[in-house]
């Protein structure tokens, strides 16, 4: 691909600067420098600054256009299209890609023999913070070319095929807050990182990523991150090896973070005066949240129990088998405020409401679906409610509780 890069606009905001080295800059994006020399060689991404002994620098606008192929290819854009819409990107875009660059997590480029197509392996080494501001980078600790000295967090190998992904268009508000304060970065590339993560397997980087803390939001956390980053990893198609499988790493830490934001938020509760979760007070209230039967992990409905948990509500996911039958006798032994079915599925499975709607009619049923074509399913009667947003499950639930 021959580059026809536009001319420098010397009146933006990035200011103009010496240049950096490869390392440097491959310290910035979270790749390794033989991915920068790729992306110079077939796309034209490259250096275009010289020092006085004419050694090649990326200039601000050079690491703004290779921070918008590094988004884009994450969000699943093929490398030569990346490439070229880094290529045609305007100086609104270049300044909005530098002033936005999320936590990337970086990768070590295994492949890179010409000819090759889109396709590519890589090696997940963490997270990498971009700077704040131009400039802000530390020097590179070795001669131009140099390999980052970064500590390798993770071994596994993947293989992406694009294609996997949709780059969508990412949801405007912010992330949770993360535990120590600290402004999460933009969601689009925390999601990106998040499904990156979980396809090389690596549990430290997912559990960063999910930080949640007592003062967090699970709502915004699950519609804004988690959701987002499972659904994507669902579209991706993975060569795993013995042991390995994406899913189950998003899974689990997601799981994890949502018990360790529940005891964190029981204990603060607790501390400042408030009743403990089993007290009768809260048990009176209590959610039944089911899954649909053939859901492996019910993501969604342990997250809504979270949401309802920070609002001081009580709620119990049933998990493992349930028929009809069992669903019935659960209700009847927990005797519910509310039973909600929560799920991520287009079309589930809805014997389970319709037994639980048939056996106490005057019981206020919360059904998740974005479909329209599975709503048709469901049972008719003023106590059956279909929900199409998350957000919208849980307030629906809250005014229940609230109203009895």
């Amino acid at each position: 691909m021959t580059s026809s890069r536009p001319a420098q606009s010397s009146g933006g905001s990035r200011a103009s600067s010496p240049g950096l080295a490869v390392a440097a800059v491959a310290r910035r994006l979270g790749v390794a420098p033989a991915t920068l020399r790729t992306w110079d060689r077939r796309y034209g991404l490259g250096p275009s600054g010289r020092t006085a002994g004419s050694h090649r620098r990326y200039t601000p606008d050079d690491v703004a256009r290779l921070l918008v192929m590094r988004r884009l290819t994450l969000e699943g854009v093929a490398p030569v299209d990346a490439a070229r819409a880094a290529v045609e990107a305007g100086e609104a875009e270049l300044e909005a890609a530098t002033r936005t660059a999320p936590a990337l997590p970086a990768v070590e480029v295994e492949a890179d023999s010409e000819g090759a197509g889109p396709e590519f392996a890589e090696t997940f080494l963490g997270t990498v913070e971009a700077p704040t501001e131009p400039g802000a980078e530390d020097p590179p600790g070795g001669k131009d070319g140099e390999e980052p000295k970064e500590e390798p967090r993770g071994r596994a190998r993947l293989r992406a095929l694009p294609g996997g992904a949709t780059g969508g268009d990412a949801p405007a508000a912010a992330g949770p807050r993360a535990a120590s304060g600290a402004a999460p970065a933009p969601t689009s590339g925390r999601v990106s990182a998040l499904v990156d993560a979980a396809l090389a397997y690596s549990r430290t980087a997912c559990d960063n990523l999910l930080a949640l803390g007592p003062e967090g939001d699970p709502a915004t956390w699950w519609t804004d991150l988690v959701e987002p980053a499972w659904l994507r990893l669902s579209e991706r198609t993975v060569l795993a090896g013995p042991g390995e499988m994406p899913e189950v790493v998003l899974a689990t830490a997601a799981l994890r973070a949502l018990r360790h934001y529940t005891e964190e938020f029981e204990r603060v509760m607790v501390e400042a005066g408030g009743p403990p979760a089993n007290h009768p007070s809260r048990m009176r209230k209590i959610v039944l949240v089911f899954a649909a039967p053939d859901e492996v992990v019910p993501l969604s409905a342990h997250a809504l129990a979270a949401a309802l948990a920070a609002q001081g509500s009580m709620a119990r996911i049933v998990t493992g088998p349930a028929s009809t039958h069992r669903s019935v006798e659960l209700v009847t032994m927990v005797r519910p405020t509310a039973v909600v079915l929560a799920t991520t599925q287009n079309k589930p499975d809805l014997d389970v409401v319709h037994a639980v709607n048939e056996a106490y009619p005057e019981l206020p049923i919360f059904v998740g679906l974005r479909a329209d074509a599975a709503a048709t399913d469901l049972p008719f009667g003023p106590t059956v409610q279909r929900v199409r947003s998350f957000t919208g499950l849980l307030h629906e639930v809250l005014a229940v509780i609230k109203a009895r």
